[in-house]
């Protein structure tokens, strides 16, 4: 086919029939006769667990798949009228933007505003065109800060949102997204999806976003698809897919929805905003039933959890404990206050949650108590040892295949406590966002999920990231194991229903200050922020899981059905 006929006029932003795709060494396809088709200017989420095709999928709208990671594909996937097969990554720039799992790995020059010119050198803007297009972009994703930073210098977070803005900056028709939310604290996230959604209505660019915490963005969305073993099982509004997901596959649906469902409530919402209108229609239908102001009849509130460990843990010694706390990191522009002043104890067998803003200190913590950074003042001793997985799984992947990264039965067990099954001849690069995740967690826990190689504190950056509710499921029963041996287990995480189902205490960071420090349902209820979908919806002090918030909403008076 010559590249002229492989390019046409398109009424779609993007078509795809019946694309099929199996990676190089990978024994069953990642796609399979997937079809779909985006019209200019639509909102849709992609839905599904780790490993069910999205990130294939996405990776295929791009041109990534096949230009870059190769293997066998068949079937069409038209982007903006041209063929992926006929036209690569940098061919289709123009037509779409892609932002990855792991936006470090895209980011090729030295500083920010050098990151987001590159696009529009190469397509040969004027400089004027380029100035104003690189700072309206800046000012529309709260950038602007950055952009004489040194790319090497920015967090996690803040290097998502340069590469949205660098996807962006083209101002393409189409924008695909994986896991966009994945590294944002609650504020920003929030704030990404309504910037999404703005975007979306006013420059009318079609968004097709894929995401695991559906809570976050399924009342922006005009249409949810939803994917397994590389094929689309579902296609239509939210409110059909909360039913489809309740009724089949519950791991999918959110929060808000798995509550109603459970308690018999409907319709099912798409968002707090419609969860807390239909419980504000019920009580009008039926004054009796009782109001959700704090102390209203229902279940009892919750008690703080116990910790899991065989010593308790008020008894049990230190593993980490930090006095006067103070760290510098220079950015190349002079140093910078990143901890101040932070005391902290932690104890065997606790497990904690350690949240806050981006740039709040969450992994510099971490990487001093693992003796990666020098403190200027104060001091830090995790005497029982420190096992620490960084926020980027690259670091720990270094090998050609996945049997090379690990191997022997530590290995095979540390696999199998992290739930991943893949082949061991894989390449580790070919696999999806959250299978690399959970490779270099098992990486970084082989050997010490048994016995006496389990060290004191356990730390854990970010390790959600691309997880599904199942595998997290996984998650927070590894680290239970790990506490109820003898560990102090920290996580640092940005999504609140994970440290809700899985921490005893909640440390919060605030600029580098320890700004609360109490039990998780302290913390996660109560606020706008950092509180669970179940306390926004809610609002009593305390219920902060969605078994709390069933167990609430069926210990109220029987509620009148509601029509759809």
């Amino acid at each position: 086919m010559s590249p002229a006929a492989s390019q046409r006029t398109s009424r779609f932003a993007l078509e795809v029939s019946e694309l099929t795709y199996r990676y190089s060494g990978a024994s069953l396809p990642a796609l399979q006769e997937a079809s779909l088709a985006v019209e200019p200017g639509e909102f849709i989420v992609l839905a599904g667990g780790s490993g069910s095709g999205k990130t294939s999928l996405l990776r295929a709208c791009c041109g990534l798949i096949p230009h870059f990671h190769g293997g066998v594909i068949s079937g069409t996937a038209m982007v903006a009228g041209r063929d992926i097969r006929e036209h690569g990554p940098g061919e289709l720039a123009d037509v779409v933007g892609y932002v990855a799992q792991d936006p470090e790995t895209q980011v090729v020059s030295t500083t920010v505003a050098a990151e987001l010119e590159l696009p529009l050198r190469f397509r040969g803007d004027h400089p004027a065109e380029r100035a104003r297009a690189v700072e309206e972009v800046a000012l529309a994703l709260g950038i602007p800060q950055l952009l004489s930073r040194s790319v090497t210098t920015l967090s996690g977070g803040e290097l998502q949102r340069v590469a949205l803005a660098v996807a962006l900056v083209t101002r393409p028709p189409l924008i695909l997204l994986d896991e966009p939310t994945s590294q944002l604290d609650p504020v920003s996230g929030d704030e990404l999806i309504w910037l999404l959604r703005r975007l979306n209505e006013e420059w009318g660019v079609a968004v097709l976003l894929a995401e695991h915490r559906l809570e976050r963005c399924l009342a922006a969305a005009d249409r949810v698809l939803a994917m397994d073993s590389g094929s689309l099982e579902f296609d239509g509004p939210p409110r059909e897919f909360l039913d489809w997901a309740v009724a089949g596959r519950p791991e999918l649906a959110t929060p808000s929805a798995q509550m109603f469902a459970a308690a018999g409530i409907e319709p099912l919402p798409a968002g707090v905003r419609e969860a807390r209108q239909i419980l504000r229609y019920l009580s009008d239908e039926k004054p009796g039933i009782p109001g959700r102001e704090p102390g209203a009849a229902g279940a009892p509130l919750p008690e703080p959890e116990a910790c899991e460990s065989s010593v308790s843990c008020g008894d049990s010694p230190p593993v980490l404990k930090s006095s006067r706390l103070w760290v510098e990191l220079d950015s190349g522009e002079g140093p910078v206050d990143v901890l101040r002043g932070v005391d902290l104890e932690l104890r065997a067998g606790e497990k904690v949650a350690l949240m806050g803003r981006n740039g709040a200190g969450k992994s510099t913590l971490m990487k001093t108590a693992a003796g990666l950074l020098e403190p200027v003042s104060g001091k830090i001793e995790a005497p029982a040892g420190v096992a620490l997985l960084t926020q980027n799984p690259g670091d720990f992947l270094v090998r050609e295949t996945v049997g090379d990264e690990l191997s022997g039965p530590s290995g095979e067990a540390a696999l199998a406590a992290v739930g991943l099954a893949v082949s061991p001849d894989r390449d580790p690069r070919d696999l999806s966002g959250g299978e690399r995740q959970r490779l270099a967690l098992a990486i970084a826990l082989a050997g010490r999920i048994e016995g006496d190689g389990v060290p004191g504190l356990i730390c854990l950056d970010e390790p959600t990231r691309g997880m599904d509710r199942g595998l997290k499921g996984r998650l927070v029963e590894l680290a239970g194991h790990l506490a109820e041996q003898g560990a102090a287990v920290l996580i640092s995480t940005h999504d609140v229903e994970f440290a809700a189902s899985f921490a005893d205490r909640v440390v919060l960071l605030g600029d580098g200050d320890l700004i609360a420090d109490a039990d998780a349902a302290t913390v996660l209820s109560g606020g706008w922020y950092f509180a669970t979908e179940t306390a926004r919806v809610l609002d009593q002090p305390g219920l902060i899981t969605v078994d709390q918030g069933i167990e609430y909403l069926k210990g109220l008076a029987e509620l009148p059905e509601a029509g759809r």
